[in-house]
């Protein structure tokens, strides 16, 4: 299973987790969670004003032999108005635009999609039960 917890955080709250969103998926093939946006298609949906972050802009899928992996999708824009990072203990890495990364099996951290324009995120939590 993987569980995931959403907080969108800007300068005046930081370090707050009032209103944090939960969701999480079993670790079966094919299985996915979204965040975006767009709360018909996202499990986890951040604010509609939130332009940094796009409908539909991260997704956590599980392959065939029950690990997941997080791909940052393309939105409509060439470049995008953020930046995301996932950090897993003490390393922390870019996560491409378009780019897909493995999420370490029976593991923990943190995905940051960070504002290029503005003090504020959105940090998505992890956890992979095994």
């Amino acid at each position: 299973m993987l569980e995931l917890t959403m907080a969108a955080v800007s300068a005046a709250e930081a370090g707050a987790t009032a209103g944090m969103l939960m969701a999480d998926a079993p670790s079966e093939p094919g299985a996915v969670l979204r965040v975006g946006r767009d709360a018909s298609l996202c499990r986890l949906s951040t604010p509609d004003d939130w332009l940094f972050v796009s409908r539909v802009h991260l997704e956590f899928q599980c392959a065939q032999d029950g690990s997941w992996q997080l791909t940052w999708l393309r939105g409509s824009l060439p470049e995008p108005s953020s930046e995301v990072r996932l950090a897993v203990g003490e390393y922390a890495q870019p996560v491409a635009y378009g780019g897909t990364v493995g999420l370490p099996r029976g593991g923990s951290g943190e995905v940051v999609i960070q504002d290029r324009a503005a003090p504020r995120s959105v940090n998505v939590g992890f956890y992979h039960e095994v």
